[in-house]
């Protein structure tokens, strides 16, 4: 398989460069025995008593800080990773790396101190607890895609109502058309909720390296599956239900906890790669955004629903204006072999 394989032609203007005016008020593309234009509000409709919904309720952390170097030249700086109450793992963007012993210093007049290297990544020692400074100096570390400087709004709308594990810097962005009233009315009709832990990292916006699919690796981002959602899995397979991921981390970390052959709970990292030829254990349907061409994301959904099938339907989202990325409408599908 070839990366571009899975390219597809989109108009910028599709791009979503704001949220809709209520989270629920973008559009669902029902990807079944046909492709059908809904209304995200219209989700309860396709859920079953019994079924059970899995979210990601990890945090997007203000990542993204501005800083002078000791020569006085500006940087900015991206945390990818709070690895200890003053320690985290960085992308330093600057005229001239700075090198190891030099001093970042933030805006307020917080100091990092850069102590090594990772790979492309800067490993730094905050003068105070990381998530604290960033807190307080940050910004929120809006995708590359989105022109424009974070501005109020995205306060708010980049981060899903249900998220309280800080730690992300980019959204789980199938999150995002949940309100509290929606989650409240999927569980009127009998759907079950539980909660895994995926630490979006940077990495997910980086593009493939090689034209060959199977010789590239993917970043590796932490997560954490509990017995709670393990056990909730179990019942609903045993009472006939459907496992329904909302979101393409949720099924990252699903498979990863699957790893062994035998759903159990997991904590650390994973690389995990799904693309086509991949065989799904634990989810039966998924809700996801429309993601980039030739990102490891489409591949991912299309691995579930047939690449020629995904293709498709994202033609048909381009023709009929869909809003797409992290901002946009959403799809639901369920596997190739239930159409």
């Amino acid at each position: 398989m070839l990366i571009s394989d899975f390219d597809y032609s989109l108009p910028g203007e599709l791009i979503a460069q704001y949220p809709p005016a209520e989270r629920r008020a973008s559009r669902l593309l029902h990807v079944a025995d046909g492709l059908h234009d809904l209304q995200f509000s219209d989700l309860p409709e396709l859920l079953r008593d019994g079924d059970l919904l899995v979210l990601n309720d990890t945090r997007v952390i203000r990542a993204r800080l501005r800083a002078k170097k000791e020569s006085g030249g500006r940087t900015e700086v991206l945390i990818e990773r709070v690895q200890g109450e003053a320690e985290a793992l960085a992308h330093v963007r600057a005229s001239k790396s700075p090198k190891q012993g030099s001093r970042l210093v933030f805006d307020g007049g917080v100091e990092a101190t850069v102590t090594g290297r990772d790979g492309a990544l800067f490993k730094l020692s905050f003068s105070m607890p990381v998530l604290d400074c960033l807190e307080q100096h940050g910004e929120v570390p809006l995708p590359p895609y989105l022109n424009r400087p974070p501005e109020a709004v995205d306060d708010e709308r980049y981060q899903t109502v249900y998220a309280r594990d800080p730690g992300a810097v980019a959204a789980p962005t199938a999150g995002l058309h949940f309100d509290a009233a929606m989650l409240q009315e999927t569980l009127a009709v009998g759907v079950q909720h539980a909660y895994i832990t995926l630490h979006v990292g940077a990495g997910t916006f980086r593009s493939l390296r090689h034209e060959d699919i199977d010789a590239n690796r993917l970043h590796s981002e932490r997560l954490r599956v509990d017995a709670a959602c393990c056990d909730a899995i179990r019942q609903t397979r045993a009472n006939g239900g459907r496992v329904i991921a909302v979101g393409t981390t949720s099924v990252r970390a699903l498979e990863s906890a699957m790893a062994s052959g035998e759903l159990q709970p997991y904590s650390g990292e994973t690389d995990l790669f799904i693309r086509p030829g991949y065989e799904f254990r634990t989810i039966d349907a998924m809700i996801t955004n429309f993601h980039l061409p030739k990102s490891s994301l489409l591949m991912l959904v299309a691995a579930f629903a047939g690449t020629e099938r995904v293709l498709e339907a994202y033609a048909h989202a381009v023709r009929g204006k869909y809003r797409f990325f992290s901002y946009g409408d959403s799809m639901f599908l369920t596997p190739e072999c239930d159409a």
